[in-house]
């Protein structure tokens, strides 16, 4: 278990590292997920590296953990959220005008991207 989750520091160490070192505009750790799933992609081909953390599915045990336990990740946005509590009341009109307008934006951007794809499909299909 501590094999697995060395293994998914190290990939998020080193994709962090290189966003740094480069200058990527993107957060290190998704290059580090992307590194641990090109990891297990090729494990499978690649008989020298089912060893250590790779073999006998420790970084899948890993993960379903840290999932089973992702609630406390919340803990501290939610003390943050008490901690300004003034600040939310104060200026509770707008963030709830935002959080609205956002959620009717994204829904009809949503729609309107499915459409599109439908139509898409539907004209790539032969007719019958």
């Amino acid at each position: 278990m501590i094999a697995g989750l060395s293994l998914i520091l190290l990939c998020q160490l080193v994709g962090e590292a290189i966003v740094r070192g480069v200058g990527l505009p993107m957060p290190g750790p998704v290059l580090g997920m992307a590194f641990l799933l090109l990891l297990l992609l090729t494990r499978d081909h690649f008989t020298a590296l089912r060893r250590g953390p790779l073999q006998n599915d420790a970084v899948e045990t890993m993960g379903r953990s840290l999932l089973g336990h992702l609630s406390l990740m919340f803990i501290p946005a939610g003390v943050g959220v008490v901690k300004k509590l003034d600040l939310v009341i104060e200026h509770g009109a707008a963030i709830l005008l935002t959080l609205s307008a956002s959620v009717v934006i994204t829904l009809l951007v949503t729609v309107t991207t499915f459409l599109a794809v439908n139509r898409l499909l539907s004209r790539s299909q032969p007719a019958p």
